[in-house]
């Protein structure tokens, strides 16, 4: 059943043909539509423009400006790009139904036509059309609310830091208080998950710059080979007795990018390829080469259980953590990943993860020489 209501429908019909136009107009009028009638282009335009038309019919041979021209001029015009435009024509050559498809038409009637057909199309592309505006509408609520979402998050997620800022401090001054080995215990752990909890708003509030493009990156030269050193000193509490190793180039020059995020992304990284290898057997190899000229590659290969294939893109979503818990399965590291694919895309370079199931994984970033 349609649900389109013919009463508060405007059509512009436009035809240089006065029996045709005649013809249409009283035709649709007893539809109970709401008829615009044009003889030409020109006017055609001017009409639509003054009088917003829910549906155009329109004839392709006309002087001075055809049918072609007239939907082009259309759908190059913001207010009108979305109406839809049926075609009616005497011309039948596939190769001008395809033209009329191709400037933006959505239908095509040939002359000489049956009106029950005519109406049918009318019908059929005016529904269309309403279902497409619900849709937007939609879709444009949908996105107010994730913005107010993200906004509302974003400021309780900025507010946090304050308060555990001071949590922090006033654990670093218990540690110097004369406690029982139990309290010690207790501060130590206390000041591991209040770290923690400070790195992962810092990451969401890094994130949240970086989507919305207002990441400011402090630019510096940077010896890769060093920093990559520094950040494997830097978990070595994790590394229990696997093994991580370092392959250098044989020459390489100072690197020009924020050292800060590309230390987070590396820890995150080698932090990962800790967590999915065995603790035992666990083998961990970063390797930095010259992709190219303008290139560098850093490379993060463990022989861990490896990600099936349809993972392997999705683990740069801050949403796939959610989705493989429900199998019982976790492929990512929450938000961490998230963080390294926008701080290398935010540096101009990529990311990407190579994985076989059962052999293991590779992470790598390419970052542009400056």
């Amino acid at each position: 059943m349609n649900n389109y209501t013919p009463e508060k429908a405007t059509i512009l019909v436009v035809d240089d043909t006065p029996a045709n136009l005649k013809l249409l107009q009283e035709m649709l009028q007893s539809k109970g539509y709401r008829v615009l009638a044009s003889p030409d282009g020109k006017t055609a335009l001017n009409a639509a423009a003054k009088s917003l038309p829910d549906l155009i019919l329109l004839d392709i041979n006309m002087p001075e400006m055809n049918g072609f021209e007239v939907c082009e001029r259309l759908k190059a015009n913001e207010l009108l790009k979305d109406i839809p435009i049926l075609f009616i024509s005497a011309l039948t050559e596939t190769t001008d139904k395809m033209k009329a498809f191709s400037v933006g038409g959505v239908d095509y009637i040939s002359k000489p036509f049956q009106f029950e057909e005519v109406n049918a199309r009318v019908e059929t592309h005016l529904e269309l059309s309403r279902q497409k505006r619900e849709v937007q509408k939609s879709y444009n609520k949908l996105r107010e609310l994730e913005t107010q979402r993200d906004g509302l998050v974003h400021m309780i997620v900025h507010d946090m830091r304050s308060p555990l800022m001071v949590t922090l401090g006033n654990l670093e001054l218990l540690q110097y208080d004369t406690l029982s080995k139990n309290a010690a215990l207790c501060v130590s752990a206390a000041l591991r998950s209040t770290d923690m909890v400070i790195k992962m708003v810092t990451t969401i509030l890094d994130i949240s710059k970086m989507e919305a493009e207002k990441m400011t990156l402090n630019y510096s030269a940077v010896d890769m080979i060093n920093l990559v050193g520094e950040t494997i000193r830097m978990v070595e509490s994790l590394q229990a007795s696997r093994s991580i190793t370092l392959t250098p180039p044989g020459e390489m020059e100072s690197l020009s990018c924020d050292a800060n995020l590309i230390q987070r992304i590396l820890q995150n990284l080698i932090v990962n390829a800790i967590k999915f290898t065995d603790k035992e057997k666990g083998v961990i190899t970063i390797s930095i080469e010259n992709a190219s000229p303008n290139k560098v590659r850093v490379s993060v290969v463990d022989n861990g259980p490896g990600i099936p294939p349809e993972y392997c893109e999705k683990v740069f979503d801050k949403f796939c953590q959610a989705s493989t818990r429900q199998q019982g399965k976790g492929y990512s590291t929450g938000l961490g990943l998230t963080f390294c694919k926008l701080a290398v895309e935010t540096h101009g370079g990529r990311i990407c993860l190579e994985s076989d199931e059962g052999k293991g994984s590779t992470f790598w970033f390419e970052l542009p020489r400056r």
